[in-house]
Formats: structure tokens, C-alpha cells, sequence
């Protein structure tokens, strides 16, 4: 087989691959449940090609993401279940029926109407399922994915929770909490408690909850903190590394050290 930018290849391909006796031993073997790992892996290789302002990789990327609906669209076909083409139709559907404002009579003339609509519609959807008797997610909290990121899924439980307005008042009230999640940690470390651990959990949830009242993203505040960890812990290494070291020939002091000397470089650099 040859090259194409027409999708209709990569559905070729898929299938030649999923052939009993003539296609690939490894893609004849896998399921929706030991691909899904993979799914996830690459729409997180999408995000960090997009957080690294790489297109080239994006391109890259994104068509590993495509193979992975294209993967599981034939194994839903092998079933009888859908295929590739009910895939595109399914979504095509959706996104019409949810721009109203774009495809038919309604008016949104700011992204904060268009969230208005979405939830209008998506009640109406849930409306709709339930009455062919479709099995319905009842609760404010209801229809945010378990297998979500931790942080990701704390934050989109909290931001429903908010709609129904169970929500703090104001980040200040939030960051009141976070102390309050600290202190309890530090009580149940004097007490050689091993609930510390689970205060962990809390705190980690309320910095969540901060990070939505600063309307930030914690995923992605959260990777650009790893960025900023590897980056000055790379500058430590190199320092170490002229001298004829490596860091655990080092004492925590000389690494803290270096460490303050790699933050420094980097607030000199910032443009004023």
C-alpha cells in the first residue's frame, strides 16, 4: 500500500492489519480495553506537542491520535457494532445540533451565550436519552469520566458542583482552606497518623479549587511547574557536571544552592 492524505487509506490500512492470518500479529491481538491505555497516551503526546509550541511533532502527533479512533472504530466494526463512517456522522450530528447559533436561527454573540446553549442542549440530549430509556446519569456531578487525570476530573467536578452553587466565594476563602488542609497534615504527622496520606488528597483538591477561582487550568499550571523543576534541576546538573560531579556526589546544600543560582538566571533573563 501506498501513501494517501485520503482517510479512506488509513481505514484500508487499519483493516489489512486487523486480517486474521495475513495482518499483524500484535494489532489482531488487542481489544478496546488494551488500547484505550494508548488512547489516552497519545492525546497527552497532542498537549505536550501543543505546551512545546512544536507543529512540526503536532502533526505528528495528531495523526497517532487519529489511528487510534480509526483502531477502535474497526474493532466496533468486527463486532457490528459502528463503524468509521458512523463515527463521523455521530459527531457531525452533534456538533450541528449543538451550534444552533452557527447552523440555525439562535443568537450567541459571546462565548459565555454559547456555554448557555451547550447546557441547554446537553439537558435536552440527556431529556432525549432518557426517554428512549437509555440509562441516565442522574446528580449535578453526573457524566464526568472516572478515567479523567485526577486533577482534571477534580476540576470538572467542582465547576458542576459551582453551577448548582455549592462554590467558595472568592479565592481568598479557597486559599483559607489550603492552610486549613496543611495544618491538618502537619497534625497528623506529630501524631504519627498514616491519614497524612489522605490529607495529602485534600490539600491537593483544594489547590484545584484555587487554581479554578484564578481561572487556571491545574494540568496545565502543573506542567509548566514539572517544566520549570526539570529545567533548573538540568542547570544543577550541568554546574555539578563542569566540576566533575554528578548529583548524588553532591551535598542537598550545594544543590540548593545551584538551584537558587538557576532561579536567579532565569528571573535575570525575563524581559522587564
Amino acid at each position: 500500500m501506498t501513501p494517501s492524505r485520503d482517510i479512506s487509506r488509513l481505514i484500508e490500512i487499519m483493516a489489512a492489519l486487523r486480517t486474521p492470518t495475513t495482518g499483524c500479529p500484535w494489532d489482531l491481538e488487542q481489544d478496546f480495553a488494551s488500547i484505550a491505555p494508548y488512547t489516552l497516551e497519545e492525546a497527552y503526546e497532542v498537549a505536550d506537542a501543543i505546551a512545546r509550541n512544536d507543529l512540526v511533532d503536532l502533526e505528528d502527533e495528531l495523526g497517532d491520535l487519529l489511528l487510534q479512533v480509526v483502531f477502535h472504530a474497526r474493532m466496533a466494526q468486527e463486532q457490528g457494532a459502528f463503524d468509521f463512517g458512523d463515527v463521523v456522522e455521530a459527531i457531525t450530528t452533534k456538533l450541528i445540533r449543538r451550534h444552533p447559533h452557527v447552523f440555525g436561527d439562535q443568537k450567541a454573540r459571546d462565548p459565555e451565550s454559547v456555554k448557555g446553549l451547550w447546557d441547554a442542549i446537553k439537558a435536552q440530549e440527556n431529556e432525549a436519552k432518557a426517554a428512549r430509556g437509555e440509562p441516565r446519569h442522574e446528580g449535578a456531578l453526573a457524566g464526568v469520566p472516572i478515567a479523567l487525570p485526577a486533577l482534571t476530573r477534580a476540576l470538572k467536578l467542582q465547576s458542576k458542583a459551582s453551577k448548582v452553587g455549592f462554590d467558595w466565594n472568592d479565592s481568598r476563602a479557597v486559599l483559607r482552606k489550603i492552610r486549613e488542609e496543611a495544618d491538618e497534615i502537619e497534625a497528623a504527622l506529630d501524631r504519627d497518623d498514616p491519614s497524612a496520606a489522605a490529607e495529602v488528597g485534600d490539600l491537593l483538591f483544594a489547590a484545584v479549587n484555587l487554581a479554578r477561582q484564578l481561572d487556571a487550568d491545574p494540568e496545565a499550571v502543573l506542567r509548566q511547574t514539572n517544566q520549570k523543576f526539570e529545567r533548573r534541576f538540568s542547570s544543577i546538573e550541568r554546574t555539578l557536571a563542569s566540576h566533575g560531579k554528578a548529583p548524588q556526589d553532591a551535598t542537598l546544600a550545594e544543590m540548593d544552592a545551584l538551584w537558587d543560582e538557576a532561579k536567579a538566571q532565569e528571573a535575570a533573563s525575563k524581559p522587564a
